[in-house]
């Protein structure tokens, strides 16, 4: 007899608070990186792995915040392997700090 696999037993150990529009979950985010090979650069942006039943109808331009930092979603997520994982490739948001009138206000730019 097969049983259903809980996603959570392989995230419990490396992933991070994931919310975005109101759900609640765990995902393992990889960080940018660049790596020359044969004199070419290849890079990587951020990517999370997460549950595809919280997080693959993510659309593009959406709002998720990783371990409390803002990002925005780049494209529709992947399907990974089964289906039971996807892959959300995602834009930092940018802060910058506004000043007027001595007034300090944080503005979020993507």
């Amino acid at each position: 007899m097969f049983t259903t696999e809980d996603p959570t037993v392989f995230l419990q150990d490396f992933g991070k608070p994931v919310v975005a529009g109101g759900v609640e979950g765990l995902g393992i985010l990889n960080t940018p990186g660049e790596y020359v090979a044969d004199g070419r650069v290849i890079t990587t942006e951020y990517q999370l792995q997460a549950e595809a039943s919280k997080f693959g109808n993510l659309s593009y331009n959406d709002s998720i915040t990783v371990s409390g930092i803002a990002y925005t979603v780049r494209e529709q997520p992947l399907l990974i392997d089964d289906g039971v994982f996807c892959l959300v490739l995602l834009t930092r948001a940018v802060i910058e700090a506004v000043f007027e009138s001595n007034v300090f206000e944080l503005e979020v730019f993507v």
